[in-house]
């Protein structure tokens, strides 16, 4: 193992909304998708969620969306933010994942309680990102980059990610987001195969693609190349990877991952949160879920750091701006 120990992290997942203002071109929740039936978790259920991981030792939690951008949206994550706090006496990290937001609502979300952003970039090449996205004000590069930079400044432990086997990429894009990283100087990085969904855009190249085992096998080099290069950040063992191979996060802890992020999210909506086909464990309640993960975990001799918010190593806590 490259990490120099053996121990995750759990970050309980809550896919609270699948509505969503962009149209990428891979992703299964991408507005244009009429197919998707669209939901919003109440507080009281996101509430719920978390108040499970507190009392299941869950370090953290991630309250994960579609991409959104209303003053309604803000104020609403801002409250969720604080009643989890109140409710588990701060004993629960919180890392939000909801997309490009201006500035201020940054800042207001992380003055609430958040700590950890996670903005995947998707790819670090400028000419293969808009392959993977429209190019217009809803679509930008350099409002992706701006956002990372601005999480950066208000003091977030922030988080991105690409993926692995797209269409159109190349070994060199592959290394060069590896050095995307550590010029950006990021905190964590959660990545994984690139896995198609059949309604989407990007489908068309279905039969181009790095065979599936392929696609693994590269997953996981590029995790140990990161976890070398960046040996101090987190990294996520995804779920993707699970897709691809039953053992596929433990084999990603195995190979430099330090974070697991278990899906808490009510099963009666886990079915219309898929980015991807064939997403795993829809119909899991979270407590089956934990329990198949604790003994996969301890059976590969993986120890995990219960109650622990496993914060990066990596992190600068005085860079925090004012």
């Amino acid at each position: 193992m490259t990490r120099g120990d053996n121990k995750v992290y759990l970050r309980g997942l809550i896919e609270f909304s699948n509505i969503c203002r962009k149209n990428c071109y891979y992703c299964g929740i991408r507005c244009d998708n009429r197919s998707v039936e669209r939901y919003e978790l109440t507080d009281d259920e996101v509430l719920a969620a978390a108040d499970f991981a507190w009392r299941h030792r869950y370090g953290s939690v991630v309250l994960q969306s579609g991409e959104q951008q209303s003053p309604a949206f803000t104020g609403r994550i801002t409250a969720l933010l604080q009643r989890i706090k109140a409710h588990t006496h701060n004993e629960v990290g919180i890392t939000l994942s909801c997309g490009e937001q201006s500035e201020a609502t940054y800042r207001e979300w992380f003055d609430a309680g958040a700590h950890r952003y996670l903005l995947r970039i998707e790819t670090s090449d400028r000419e293969l990102y808009y392959k993977l996205h429209p190019n217009d004000n809803k679509h930008s590069f350099d409002a992706r980059l701006e956002a990372l930079n601005n999480l950066k400044k208000i003091g977030y432990q922030t988080g991105t990610g690409v993926m692995i086997g797209l269409p159109f990429q190349t070994m060199q894009h592959l290394a060069d987001d590896l050095l995307f990283f550590k010029t950006m100087d990021v905190d964590m990085v959660g990545m994984g195969p690139y896995l198609e969904h059949k309604d989407t855009p990007l489908y068309r190249y279905a039969d181009k693609l790095l065979p599936l085992e392929k696609r693994f096998e590269l997953s996981l080099r590029m995790i140990t190349a990161l976890r070398m290069l960046m040996p101090d950040i987190n990294i996520a063992a995804t779920t993707a990877l699970q897709v691809l191979d039953p053992e596929g996060r433990e084999k990603a802890v195995m190979a430099g991952a330090n974070v697991i992020m278990p899906n808490i999210t009510l099963p009666s909506v886990r079915p219309n949160y898929q980015i991807y086909d064939n997403k795993p464990g829809l119909h899991d309640d979270a407590g089956g879920t934990l329990s198949t993960l604790e003994n996969a975990l301890h059976k590969a001799g993986i120890t995990i750091g219960y109650s622990e918010w496993g914060d990066s190593k990596h992190f600068k806590p005085h860079s925090v701006a004012g």
